[in-house]
Protein backbone atom coordinates (compact mmCIF):
# COMPACT_ATOMS: atom_id res chain seq x y z
CA UNK A 1 0.00 0.00 0.00
CA UNK A 2 1.09 3.63 -0.31
CA UNK A 3 0.92 6.34 1.50
CA UNK A 4 -2.41 7.28 1.01
CA UNK A 5 -4.25 3.42 0.77
CA UNK A 6 -2.39 3.50 4.77
CA UNK A 7 -4.17 6.79 5.56
CA UNK A 8 -7.22 5.49 4.15
CA UNK A 9 -7.00 1.96 5.82
CA UNK A 10 -5.96 3.80 9.45
CA UNK A 11 -9.39 5.53 9.25
CA UNK A 12 -12.00 2.79 7.74
CA UNK A 13 -10.64 0.26 10.07
CA UNK A 14 -12.21 1.54 13.28
CA UNK A 15 -15.14 2.73 11.26
CA UNK A 16 -16.17 0.58 8.36
CA UNK A 17 -18.45 -2.54 9.10
CA UNK A 18 -16.00 -5.45 7.43
CA UNK A 19 -13.12 -4.59 9.88
CA UNK A 20 -15.50 -4.39 12.67
CA UNK A 21 -16.87 -7.10 11.96
CA UNK A 22 -14.02 -9.43 11.75
CA UNK A 23 -12.50 -8.15 15.34
CA UNK A 24 -15.59 -9.05 16.99
CA UNK A 25 -14.41 -12.68 15.39
CA UNK A 26 -11.14 -12.45 16.43
CA UNK A 27 -11.26 -11.56 19.75
CA UNK A 28 -14.42 -14.27 20.46
CA UNK A 29 -11.90 -16.87 18.29
CA UNK A 30 -9.42 -15.45 20.80
CA UNK A 31 -11.17 -15.92 24.11
CA UNK A 32 -11.62 -19.35 23.82
CA UNK A 33 -8.07 -20.17 22.46
CA UNK A 34 -6.07 -17.96 25.37
CA UNK A 35 -7.82 -16.40 27.91
CA UNK A 36 -7.11 -12.55 28.60
CA UNK A 37 -4.90 -11.61 30.61
CA UNK A 38 -1.80 -8.56 30.88
CA UNK A 39 0.91 -11.29 30.77
CA UNK A 40 -0.33 -13.27 27.92
CA UNK A 41 1.53 -12.06 24.93
CA UNK A 42 -0.39 -12.17 21.44
CA UNK A 43 1.64 -11.27 18.16
CA UNK A 44 0.08 -9.47 15.31
CA UNK A 45 2.38 -10.17 12.11
CA UNK A 46 1.60 -7.71 9.55
CA UNK A 47 -0.36 -5.53 12.31
CA UNK A 48 -0.77 -2.61 9.52
CA UNK A 49 -2.16 0.42 10.83
CA UNK A 50 -2.91 -1.53 14.55
CA UNK A 51 -6.92 -1.55 14.57
CA UNK A 52 -6.41 -6.05 15.37
CA UNK A 53 -3.30 -4.59 17.97
CA UNK A 54 -4.85 -1.67 19.61
CA UNK A 55 -8.14 -3.28 20.41
CA UNK A 56 -6.45 -6.69 21.69
CA UNK A 57 -4.00 -4.39 23.92
CA UNK A 58 -7.03 -4.01 26.38
CA UNK A 59 -6.83 -7.34 27.51
CA UNK A 60 -3.65 -8.80 25.96
CA UNK A 61 0.41 -7.96 26.16
CA UNK A 62 0.34 -7.40 22.26
CA UNK A 63 3.54 -6.86 20.00
CA UNK A 64 2.70 -5.45 16.74
CA UNK A 65 5.23 -6.01 13.37
CA UNK A 66 5.19 -4.86 10.04
CA UNK A 67 7.27 -3.60 7.65
CA UNK A 68 6.24 -0.70 6.32
CA UNK A 69 7.41 2.19 8.23
CA UNK A 70 4.73 4.75 7.15
CA UNK A 71 2.30 2.15 8.88
CA UNK A 72 4.14 1.61 12.27
CA UNK A 73 3.78 5.49 12.97
CA UNK A 74 0.30 5.39 12.46
CA UNK A 75 -0.11 2.49 15.10
CA UNK A 76 2.35 3.71 17.74
CA UNK A 77 0.07 6.94 17.64
CA UNK A 78 -3.04 5.61 17.92
CA UNK A 79 -2.42 2.77 19.33
CA UNK A 80 0.06 3.19 22.53
CA UNK A 81 -1.09 0.68 24.35
CA UNK A 82 0.80 -1.99 22.04
CA UNK A 83 4.30 -2.34 21.31
CA UNK A 84 4.84 -1.57 17.74
CA UNK A 85 8.24 -2.82 15.48
CA UNK A 86 9.59 -2.05 12.15
CA UNK A 87 11.05 -4.80 10.18
CA UNK A 88 10.27 -8.72 8.68
CA UNK A 89 9.45 -11.40 11.57
CA UNK A 90 12.86 -13.31 11.24
CA UNK A 91 14.83 -10.23 12.24
CA UNK A 92 12.50 -9.57 15.17
CA UNK A 93 14.87 -9.90 19.03
CA UNK A 94 14.00 -13.46 19.78
CA UNK A 95 13.19 -11.39 23.40
CA UNK A 96 10.53 -9.05 21.67
CA UNK A 97 8.10 -12.30 21.26
CA UNK A 98 9.73 -14.51 23.58
CA UNK A 99 6.82 -16.40 25.60
CA UNK A 100 4.44 -15.59 23.00
CA UNK A 101 1.25 -17.76 22.99
CA UNK A 102 -0.46 -16.50 19.84
CA UNK A 103 0.30 -15.49 16.32
CA UNK A 104 -1.66 -13.95 14.18
CA UNK A 105 -2.14 -13.54 10.06
CA UNK A 106 -4.63 -11.29 9.65
CA UNK A 107 -5.15 -10.90 6.08
CA UNK A 108 -1.64 -10.48 5.41
CA UNK A 109 -0.47 -14.00 3.18
CA UNK A 110 -1.92 -12.46 0.04
CA UNK A 111 0.30 -9.93 0.38
CA UNK A 112 3.28 -11.55 0.25
CA UNK A 113 4.71 -13.49 -3.23
CA UNK A 114 5.95 -16.62 -0.45
CA UNK A 115 3.42 -17.51 1.60
CA UNK A 116 4.81 -20.71 2.65
CA UNK A 117 7.69 -18.52 3.87
CA UNK A 118 5.97 -16.15 6.05
CA UNK A 119 3.69 -18.58 7.30
CA UNK A 120 6.90 -21.55 8.30
CA UNK A 121 8.67 -18.81 9.92
CA UNK A 122 5.79 -17.41 12.27
CA UNK A 123 5.19 -21.36 13.06
CA UNK A 124 9.70 -21.68 13.79
CA UNK A 125 9.05 -18.95 16.37
CA UNK A 126 5.87 -20.29 17.65
CA UNK A 127 6.31 -22.78 21.28
CA UNK A 128 4.80 -25.73 21.66
CA UNK A 129 0.94 -25.56 22.18
CA UNK A 130 0.92 -22.13 21.05
CA UNK A 131 -1.38 -20.78 18.19
CA UNK A 132 -1.50 -19.37 15.17
CA UNK A 133 -4.76 -17.44 13.51
CA UNK A 134 -4.72 -16.91 9.89
CA UNK A 135 -7.74 -15.18 7.68
CA UNK A 136 -7.34 -14.87 3.82
CA UNK A 137 -9.48 -13.67 1.31
CA UNK A 138 -11.46 -16.65 -0.71
CA UNK A 139 -12.27 -17.52 -4.08
CA UNK A 140 -10.25 -16.19 -7.10
CA UNK A 141 -13.96 -15.53 -8.90
CA UNK A 142 -13.97 -12.72 -6.42
CA UNK A 143 -10.51 -11.13 -7.72
CA UNK A 144 -12.05 -7.45 -8.49
CA UNK A 145 -9.54 -3.94 -8.84
CA UNK A 146 -9.85 -4.13 -4.88
CA UNK A 147 -7.31 -6.79 -4.60
CA UNK A 148 -5.25 -5.42 -7.49
CA UNK A 149 -5.46 -1.85 -5.26
CA UNK A 150 -4.43 -3.31 -1.82
CA UNK A 151 -1.74 -4.96 -3.70
CA UNK A 152 -2.67 -8.87 -3.73
CA UNK A 153 -0.93 -11.84 -5.07
CA UNK A 154 -3.69 -14.29 -4.47
CA UNK A 155 -7.21 -15.31 -3.40
CA UNK A 156 -7.66 -18.62 -1.45
CA UNK A 157 -9.88 -21.91 -1.36
CA UNK A 158 -9.27 -24.42 1.11
CA UNK A 159 -7.02 -26.61 -0.22
CA UNK A 160 -4.54 -23.50 -1.41
CA UNK A 161 -4.55 -22.48 2.46
CA UNK A 162 -4.23 -25.73 4.09
CA UNK A 163 -0.91 -26.09 1.83
CA UNK A 164 0.95 -23.70 3.03
CA UNK A 165 1.44 -25.84 6.41
CA UNK A 166 1.29 -29.42 4.70
CA UNK A 167 3.50 -31.32 5.98
CA UNK A 168 4.66 -29.04 9.03
CA UNK A 169 4.04 -30.12 13.16
CA UNK A 170 0.62 -28.60 13.06
CA UNK A 171 -2.72 -30.06 14.41
CA UNK A 172 -6.00 -27.73 12.36
CA UNK A 173 -8.42 -26.57 15.16
CA UNK A 174 -10.62 -24.19 12.74
CA UNK A 175 -10.51 -24.50 8.41
CA UNK A 176 -13.64 -22.42 7.48
CA UNK A 177 -15.25 -20.24 5.33
CA UNK A 178 -16.21 -16.92 7.05
CA UNK A 179 -18.34 -13.42 5.97
CA UNK A 180 -20.49 -16.18 4.60
CA UNK A 181 -23.71 -14.41 5.48
CA UNK A 182 -23.14 -11.65 3.38
CA UNK A 183 -21.23 -13.10 0.82
CA UNK A 184 -24.29 -13.16 -1.81
CA UNK A 185 -23.56 -9.25 -1.26
CA UNK A 186 -20.24 -9.49 -1.63
CA UNK A 187 -19.85 -11.63 -4.97
CA UNK A 188 -22.44 -9.11 -6.36
CA UNK A 189 -20.69 -6.12 -5.54
CA UNK A 190 -17.27 -7.82 -6.96
CA UNK A 191 -18.88 -8.45 -10.28
CA UNK A 192 -20.42 -4.93 -10.79
CA UNK A 193 -16.99 -3.54 -9.92
CA UNK A 194 -15.42 -5.81 -12.77
CA UNK A 195 -18.14 -5.24 -15.85
CA UNK A 196 -18.06 -1.84 -14.82
CA UNK A 197 -14.19 -1.49 -14.76
CA UNK A 198 -14.83 0.95 -11.71
CA UNK A 199 -14.35 0.42 -7.45
CA UNK A 200 -17.00 0.47 -5.89
CA UNK A 201 -14.71 2.48 -2.72
CA UNK A 202 -12.29 4.68 -2.68
CA UNK A 203 -8.70 4.90 -4.62
CA UNK A 204 -9.54 1.63 -6.10
CA UNK A 205 -10.97 -0.18 -3.48
CA UNK A 206 -14.37 -1.27 -2.29
CA UNK A 207 -14.10 0.69 1.25
CA UNK A 208 -16.28 2.92 1.80
CA UNK A 209 -18.42 3.29 4.73
CA UNK A 210 -22.08 3.17 4.25
CA UNK A 211 -24.38 5.55 6.30
CA UNK A 212 -24.36 4.68 9.85
CA UNK A 213 -27.95 2.21 10.35
CA UNK A 214 -26.56 0.18 7.22
CA UNK A 215 -23.20 -0.08 8.20
CA UNK A 216 -24.50 -1.47 12.11
CA UNK A 217 -26.61 -3.59 10.40
CA UNK A 218 -23.62 -5.16 8.01
CA UNK A 219 -21.00 -5.26 11.10
CA UNK A 220 -23.50 -7.05 13.32
CA UNK A 221 -24.45 -9.76 10.41
CA UNK A 222 -20.81 -10.51 9.62
CA UNK A 223 -19.48 -10.14 13.20
CA UNK A 224 -22.59 -12.16 14.42
CA UNK A 225 -20.69 -15.32 12.45
CA UNK A 226 -18.58 -15.25 15.77
CA UNK A 227 -20.76 -17.76 17.48
CA UNK A 228 -20.72 -20.24 15.10
CA UNK A 229 -17.12 -20.07 14.01
CA UNK A 230 -16.53 -20.70 18.28
CA UNK A 231 -18.57 -23.53 18.20
CA UNK A 232 -17.25 -25.26 15.43
CA UNK A 233 -13.43 -24.55 17.16
CA UNK A 234 -14.42 -26.13 20.82
CA UNK A 235 -16.22 -28.86 18.76
CA UNK A 236 -13.47 -29.29 16.48
CA UNK A 237 -15.53 -29.54 13.48
CA UNK A 238 -13.24 -27.68 11.22
CA UNK A 239 -15.68 -26.30 8.75
CA UNK A 240 -18.31 -23.92 10.56
CA UNK A 241 -19.65 -22.36 6.88
CA UNK A 242 -19.20 -24.36 3.46
CA UNK A 243 -18.23 -20.80 1.62
CA UNK A 244 -17.82 -16.96 1.81
CA UNK A 245 -15.71 -14.33 1.33
CA UNK A 246 -12.51 -15.11 3.72
CA UNK A 247 -11.04 -17.67 4.90
CA UNK A 248 -10.21 -18.79 8.91
CA UNK A 249 -7.84 -21.15 10.03
CA UNK A 250 -6.57 -22.13 13.77
CA UNK A 251 -3.58 -24.11 13.90
CA UNK A 252 -1.96 -25.91 16.90
CA UNK A 253 1.84 -25.71 17.09
CA UNK A 254 2.40 -29.59 17.81
CA UNK A 255 6.15 -29.83 17.99
CA UNK A 256 8.66 -26.63 17.93
CA UNK A 257 11.29 -26.61 15.52
CA UNK A 258 10.20 -25.65 12.42
CA UNK A 259 12.48 -24.91 9.81
CA UNK A 260 11.31 -21.94 7.50
CA UNK A 261 10.39 -22.87 4.11
CA UNK A 262 10.13 -21.73 0.33
CA UNK A 263 7.16 -22.17 -1.89
CA UNK A 264 7.82 -25.76 -2.83
CA UNK A 265 7.58 -26.06 -6.98
CA UNK A 266 4.06 -27.06 -8.46
CA UNK A 267 2.16 -24.68 -5.85
CA UNK A 268 -0.94 -23.41 -7.64
CA UNK A 269 0.15 -19.79 -9.55
CA UNK A 270 -0.83 -16.90 -7.84
CA UNK A 271 -2.94 -14.35 -10.13
CA UNK A 272 -1.93 -13.57 -13.49
CA UNK A 273 -1.83 -9.84 -12.76
CA UNK A 274 0.42 -10.72 -9.92
CA UNK A 275 2.60 -12.80 -11.31
CA UNK A 276 4.50 -10.14 -13.20
CA UNK A 277 5.58 -8.25 -9.85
Amino acid sequence: MDASQLALHAEMEERHWWFLGRRRILRALLARLLPPGEERLVVDVGCGTGGNAGALAREYRVVGIDTVETAVQHARVKFPGAHFWCGKLADLPPKADAGAELYLLTDVLEHVSDDFLLLSTVLSRCPEGGHVLITVPAHEHLWSGHDEALGHYRRYDAERLKATWEGLPVSVRLLSYFNARLYPVVRAVRWLSRLSRRSYGTMGTDLRVPVGPVNRLLAGCFGGESRVLVRALEEQRGRAYRTGSSLVAVLRVEREGTVPRTKPPGTAPDHPIAEGR
